[in-house]
């Protein structure tokens, strides 16, 4: 317990080498796997992007930032340079929801790629590594989601990378417990009728 709840999201420019092994990775994906599926859909796939891959991600970075702030400074563009080729391991994490399931509901779905994602982070935090999710325009940039060939069908939940933590990280401000938990000794009990279809 006290190893996770230490768990933070690490930026990316406090990430560096060495990221994971072959080994490390391995164990990490397999983590993801353990993640609640109702009826074994397994609604979500990763794509670990490759080191040649990553100037040519960064550029498209940086002409999706250039779409929305037509001038950038120097430092911006090296910061969207920097999200794609700093992390040592830079992962893609998609959802892949069976429209129309007869059992298994979208939500739910969703609810287990989010399980998987969050176990990403917790097996690489509990490796020793830092980690972080990067999601914003960049995952709804149509370019961005044609170069790794990511379906219409599909949603694009965000980037995850990993590496060691080479610089102090800061962390953001937890939720008091009581803002996110509440309890129910008696239930409201409120029936309502179905509607009826004609």
């Amino acid at each position: 317990m006290e190893a996770l709840l230490a768990r933070h999201s690490v930026a990316v420019k406090r990430l560096g080498a060495p990221g994971p092994s072959a080994a490390e990775l391995l164990s990490i994906y397999e983590a993801a796997t353990t993640a609640p599926d109702h009826g074994a859909l397994r609604p979500w796939r990763l794509i670990e992007i490759g080191n040649e891959a990553r100037p040519q991600l960064a550029q498209l970075f940086i002409d999706g930032k250039r779409r929305s702030q037509s001038e950038l400074s120097a430092a911006e563009i090296e910061r969207e340079r920097e999200k794609a080729v700093r992390p040592p391991v830079l992962l893609a994490f998609v959802a892949r929801p069976i429209a129309n399931h007869p059992t298994v509901p979208a939500v739910e779905q969703l609810a287990s790629a989010g399980a998987a994602m969050q176990l990403v982070l917790v097996a690489a935090h509990f490796l020793g590594y830092g980690a972080i999710i990067l999601s914003g325009a960049r995952c709804a940039d149509r370019n961005v989601m044609a170069s790794l060939q990511i379906g219409e069908d599909e949603i694009f939940l965000g980037f995850i990378s990993i590496g060691s933590i080479v610089d102090e990280p800061r962390f953001g401000k937890r939720p008091e417990i009581h803002q996110v938990v509440s309890k129910m000794e008696r239930l409201k009990i409120e029936l309502r009728e179905e509607a009826t279809v004609v």
